[in-house]
């Protein structure tokens, strides 16, 4: 499969009632990293601010199963994110809006996890020679809407819309042309290789292989005046491996990078929030 079928799978719905006919809804994606036992886990990531939105104890995750027959069946499934006095059980970036949890994820969902190495790292921008105009990919659900019954994501594209975009230290988040609605937060940003037809394999030391890597997250959209410009702001992928090692080992160092990337004249609001049923 290639990354955007691999990505697909991995990609799941998160959702809390509010209690009031509305639900606060955002986006996640698995990855399958080592806990401090060296041991393989699946960690969900998302955006930090759809989990903060959320008081409850609990949130939903859209899991898929796959049935004999061929088809799907949404069957989402609890997960416990507060303690009982409302703590966070999630880890998240001391200064990005990214976070991590570790799960329990059915058999098959916990396959479809993604290797650390497909995250992006510091180099493979520059690796890959990525710049403004290059076009990548994004999974969401926005407004809560899902592809189809099955519950899956929707695939979107849009072209990088900002200069420079590495490195992330400098310039830890970068902009996407494309719309960004409620739900969409904590989708995974991603660049996806076409299949080579001559059957070689992945390159192990590269994310991804040969088949793309996760440029990152999407936690904002730009505003200017109340009005959206369909533009999204993405998180580098750089502080999502952080948060990971934090997940890890909570003594962790993680890099602190300095200030927000600045919109001239607008402002940035989250892309998730209350979405109606």
């Amino acid at each position: 499969m290639d990354l955007a079928v691999e990505l697909i799978h991995a990609t799941v719905q998160l959702e809390q009632p509010l209690g009031d006919g509305t639900r606060t809804v955002g986006t996640g994606f698995l990855i399958s990293a080592p806990g401090p036992d060296g041991q393989p886990r699946t960690v969900l990531v998302t955006a930090n601010h759809v989990l903060q939105k959320m008081p409850g104890a609990t949130a939903r995750i859209g899991y898929r199963i796959a049935n004999a027959d061929g088809s799907w069946s949404y069957s989402p499934q609890q997960v416990k994110i507060r303690d009982k006095d409302g703590g966070e059980l999630w880890t998240h970036h001391p200064s990005r809006d990214v976070a991590a949890i570790s799960i329990k994820a059915p058999p098959e969902f916990a396959r479809a996890a993604l290797p650390l190495n497909y995250l992006a790292a510091d180099d493979t921008f520059d690796k890959e020679e990525v710049s403004a105009g290059d076009e990548m990919m994004a999974l969401g659900f926005p407004r809560g809407l899902s592809a189809n019954s099955a519950g899956f994501p929707i695939l979107r594209s849009g072209k990088v819309a900002s200069y420079p975009v590495a490195p992330a230290k400098i310039f830890p988040t970068f902009l996407l042309d494309f719309s960004v609605f409620p739900g969409n937060s904590g989708g995974p940003v991603f660049v996806s290789h076409p299949a080579k037809s001559d059957g070689m394999t992945q390159v192990a030391d590269k994310p991804g292989g040969d088949t793309g890597f996760i440029a990152g997250l999407l936690t904002q959209q730009v505003e200017l005046n109340s009005e959206r410009l369909e533009i999204g702001i993405v998180t580098h992928a750089k502080y999502v491996r952080e948060t990971l090692a934090l997940l890890q080992n909570p003594l962790a160092p993680a890099t602190v990078a300095e200030g927000m990337t600045a919109v001239s004249g607008g402002r940035t609001a989250s892309a998730e929030e209350a979405a109606r049923n």
